[in-house]
């Protein structure tokens, strides 16, 4: 099975498919953003743009997502903004055809939910106490560029099961997801403490400096 976590970017994608993963016994995190940042790479940079605009990110996805399903038996998790719907046919909607079981959830928000979460990033927040508050990772900046457009093409009924999680914790989304889909989730045993200490060390390693 694949579970591809879709949503505006800041909207806890990244968190919730890391929950999964540890939560959920031979499961693997495919994240489609490392080919994409590889290909920006190989870009001359006055020429880089959206990497879901280039047809090598959509085919590469598409190949290797059908390769881990075929020769993997445990579930993938897919952490992936996707809101054009021609290149979610190409890469969810092929997957499908192909004959895998692709579960596929939106996760969504209100505008002001995502602004604030974006704002409370951990490595966000120390380079505005470093640099001064109104200056921003460059990953943040095109998040909020394309909030408005990502919460309204969400909204379609292509991009369907929709997930409401303003007033869900990262857990509960992660639950509600794996109930959705019978997956059983092995019992949450972190405090507190330690599970958000555990989620602020995801959202370190996941910072995006490209």
């Amino acid at each position: 099975m694949l579970l591809w976590l879709n949503g505006p970017f800041g909207g806890g994608k990244t968190q919730t498919a890391h929950e999964l993963h540890h939560r959920l016994p031979d499961s693997v995190v495919c994240d489609p953003e490392h080919l994409g940042f590889g290909l920006h790479r190989m870009t001359p940079p006055a020429l880089r743009g959206d990497f879901q605009d280039i047809g090598a990110w959509r085919q590469g996805v598409f190949e290797v997502l059908d390769h881990a399903l075929g020769a993997y038996e445990g579930t993938v998790i897919v952490p992936m903004t996707v809101v054009e719907p021609a290149y979610f046919r190409e890469t969810v909607g092929r997957l499908r055809e192909r004959g895998h079981d692709v579960r596929h959830f939106a996760l969504m928000a209100e505008r002001r939910t995502v602004l604030r979460r974006l704002r409370e990033r951990g490595f966000g927040r120390a380079v505005r106490f470093l640099a001064g508050e109104k200056s921003a990772l460059r990953g943040e900046s095109f998040a909020v560029a394309k909030l408005g457009l990502c919460l309204e093409r969400l909204r379609g009924e292509e991009f369907a099961e929709h997930v409401w999680t303003d007033r869900l914790t990262v857990p509960e989304v992660a639950e509600h997801i794996a109930t959705r889909v019978w997956l059983p989730l092995a019992v949450a045993r972190d405090g507190a403490l330690r599970g958000g200490l555990r989620r602020a060390w995801t959202g370190v390693r996941h910072i995006r400096f490209d």
